[in-house]
């Protein structure tokens, strides 16, 4: 403990050091983001609309795209029944939150960042085209019709602060996230300082299985702070790819809450996240069991 509280001030001066280099390139990646999401318009909501019977393919395309709100947006889209349950999910599944710029800022190879991109997009229209299936397939054998979509319930959204200026909201989005990253990895050095990084890597790393659990639960924290943690561990060495890949699957930031809140009955939205959660850790230890770690 006395080694520990020496070493805190340079713990302090190390961690925001390395949270300062990476301000620019967060700022520029949501720059980036926000302007897309501004000149969209609603465009990629209503191409989800039209999406029909292909709606896991339309819906994990869409959901890999840069840009921040379009998973919560989805919910809307559920809540009316207008999107299936696998095309939600497989908008859930894509999207990478949190995920990008934070790879992007701390100098991540292009090609692993495009690795993990096109295998979170495959695996996401996969799953939600399976989900559609079985869903199909029960409603056929119980004799259920399709509910009819109820358009008005999908204007019912979280306060977006559609009105601000895309440079402004890319401002805010940097300084709340750079807190995140500050007071994440500061806590990461502290604790690889106290464990030591053999230790605390060997918890982990040993144990794919329950890797893959403990981050799908961290993942459904709805909040993009789960998506921090996961990648920042990741790139820390801390966690293997299976485990990040569980997580940052299972992680929908506020679209989690959204559908709590929103959507009824509240036994569907359990069920929805039962279903991520699921699916999540299936593909992570997917990764980690079998030869495809080796992509990545």
């Amino acid at each position: 403990m006395t080694h520990l509280l020496e070493h805190l001030p340079h713990l302090l001066l190390h961690t925001l050091l390395d949270t300062c280099k990476l301000l620019p390139f967060l700022f520029l990646t949501y720059l980036l983001m926000e302007y897309l999401e501004h000149k969209s318009g609603g465009k990629l909501e209503r191409m989800l609309l039209r999406s029909n019977r292909i709606g896991p393919l339309v819906g994990g395309l869409l959901g890999v795209i840069p840009q921040c709100g379009f998973s919560a947006a989805s919910v809307g889209l559920y809540t009316g029944r207008v999107i299936t349950t696998g095309t939600l999910l497989a908008v859930w599944l894509s999207t990478s939150d949190e995920m990008l710029p934070i790879l992007i800022s701390e100098g991540t190879s292009p090609v692993l960042i495009l690795k993990i991109l096109g295998f979170k997009l495959v695996a996401a229209i996969l799953a939600g085209f399976a989900v559609d299936l079985v869903a199909r397939a029960l409603r056929k054998h119980n004799h259920l019709q399709t509910p009819a979509p109820q358009i008005e319930d999908f204007c019912e959204r979280e306060h977006c602060r559609c009105e601000e200026h895309f440079v402004l909201s890319a401002l805010r989005h940097t300084a709340k996230i750079t807190l995140f990253i500050f007071l994440i990895t500061f806590a990461l050095n502290v604790t690889i300082e106290g464990i030591g990084e053999d230790r605390l890597a060997a918890l982990v790393l040993d144990r794919p299985v329950i890797g893959n659990l403990l981050a799908a639960t961290v993942g459904l924290i709805p909040n993009c702070a789960s998506s921090v943690v996961l990648t920042e561990l990741y790139l820390g060495g801390v966690i293997g790819v299976g485990s990040m890949l569980s997580g940052l699957l299972v992680n929908a930031g506020i679209g989690t809450a959204i559908l709590l809140r929103n959507n009824r009955p509240v036994r569907d939205s359990l069920r929805i996240l039962l279903l991520l959660w699921c699916l999540g850790a299936a593909v992570g230890m997917l990764v980690d069991l079998t030869p495809l770690a080796l992509l990545f």
